[in-house]
């Protein structure tokens, strides 16, 4: 099955992610601490109705034993991890991070979201049904978009 026969998951709560993040970066701009925009996505989720839980607790197993926890910074309608970024870009690295997160928390999807510059850079995250043998392949599907600042042009 190729990317075009495959329906999208999560779509809609993608789209909502994205939309409230272009909100964000429109109005505060780009190049601020992470946690700034973590906070300004919860007003921007509170204002649109959207649930959502932030820095809630996961607890990492090994063998039956809690080894330590995960705490992600938002996860919107119990579905999706979110991942607020101030990088010069996303790199493999981050993706395999959201990666282990999706494992640890064993939700199917996440977004990265990267407020640096003028664009937001997002990507896409989702665990396939039938992992790989090769991590750096990539256990996930990445879509990558960016969008403009006001203003600006391409």
């Amino acid at each position: 099955m190729n990317a075009n026969e495959r329906e999208l998951i999560l779509k809609e709560e993608v789209y909502a992610v994205v939309s409230c993040a272009m909100e964000v970066l429109n109005i505060r701009g780009h190049g601020l601490h992470e946690k700034i925009y973590e906070n300004c996505l919860c007003v921007e989720f509170r204002l649109r109705g959207i649930p959502y839980t932030q820095q809630e607790r996961h607890r990492v197993m090994y063998k039956g034993e809690i080894v330590g926890e995960y705490v992600p910074d938002l996860v919107l309608q119990e579905q999706l991890i979110l991942d607020t970024k101030t990088i010069e870009r996303i790199t493999d690295h981050e993706r395999g991070q959201m990666l282990n997160y999706l494992r640890i928390t064993g939700l199917p999807g996440g977004v990265i979201l990267n407020f640096k510059h003028a664009r937001l850079e997002w990507e896409r995250l989702v665990l396939t049904k039938e992992p790989r043998r090769d991590a750096n392949k990539r256990q996930l599907e990445a879509e990558r978009a960016d969008f403009l600042a006001p203003g600006e042009r391409r």
